[in-house]
């Protein structure tokens, strides 16, 4: 047995009393190792492994406090998460709908100011969530610019001209809606009438991050919309705003294929 399956089977030991029978890698987990477990008594479980589990434990728990769908967090022990196993469909209207219904309640849910209790990470970009109460400042200093030495000179400079004017382009202080941080496809889990939020990068900030993020590889169906409700005027010119920072993100763990979605955001922005 090596090192990663022993650590999940003393996992499922430690927090559900049973050993591993067999598992079996999922598909996704870029940045981190993903499986899903039959335990010698039967039971199913996706265990995840990697340094920030027990912050999405966290995130997965506040994702369900407020009302939203997410998977249930089973047990967290040493770099290893455990949580129930939800049985994968193909996307209907039905379930787009509720993916809809399911991120208007969770951005519902409005916090103190924007960020997060702790930093996180997509790997080795980190995070930054130190709480502002000036979102055009949370945008810029820790997103957009949280880290301009790992990006390349000229984006920095149109960057930080954009930085100037995002007070005429973005609300100054909208409500602190609980976002879920990295929502696109790949982390919703479609199934049967039902969609769940899955792979979280919670904080706290205008619920038109999360809906810009949704529509970086592609526009959601109608249905989504349908279940999203009512959204505010100047929805679609924020939109690259908003998928600077994602852009930005994929420039920086898959280089410079990348360059481009960046560039066609910034030139969206006029700069």
């Amino acid at each position: 047995m090596g090192a990663l399956s022993s650590a999940l089977d003393r996992a499922t030991r430690a927090c559900l009393g049973a050993s591993i029978a067999q598992q079996r890698r999922l598909h996704g987990g870029d940045l981190s190792d993903v499986y899903h477990l039959t335990l010698r008594d039967g039971r199913q479980v996706v265990a995840k492994h990697g340094p920030l589990v027990t912050i999405e434990a966290q995130m997965l728990g506040a994702i369900r406090t407020a009302g939203a769908p997410a998977p249930e967090v089973l047990g967290v022990r040493t770099q290893v998460m455990l949580i129930e196993a939800l049985p994968e469909t193909p996307a209907t209207a039905q379930s787009w709908e509720a993916l809809g219904d399911g991120l208007r309640q969770l951005h519902e849910t409005v916090g103190p100011h924007y960020g997060w209790d702790t930093d996180y990470a997509f790997g080795p970009v980190t995070i930054p969530n130190a709480p502002k109460v000036d979102w055009c400042d949370f945008w810029l200093e820790n997103r957009l610019l949280a880290n301009p030495a790992a990006l390349p000179n000229d984006i920095v400079r149109r960057l930080e001209t954009l930085g100037r004017r995002l007070p005429d382009l973005m609300p100054v202080t909208p409500p602190a809606a609980l976002l879920h941080g990295d929502i696109w496809t790949g982390n919703a889990l479609f199934t049967g009438k039902r969609a769940y939020l899955i792979d979280p990068a919670c904080y706290h900030g205008h619920s038109e991050v999360d809906l810009a993020m949704l529509c970086l590889f592609g526009m959601p169906p109608e249905a989504f919309w349908s279940g999203y409700g009512v959204t505010d005027p100047g929805l679609d010119a924020r939109r690259p705003l908003y998928q600077l920072w994602p852009a930005l993100v994929h420039l920086r763990l898959f280089g410079d294929s990348y360059r481009a979605m960046v560039d066609t955001r910034l030139a969206a922005l006029g700069v």
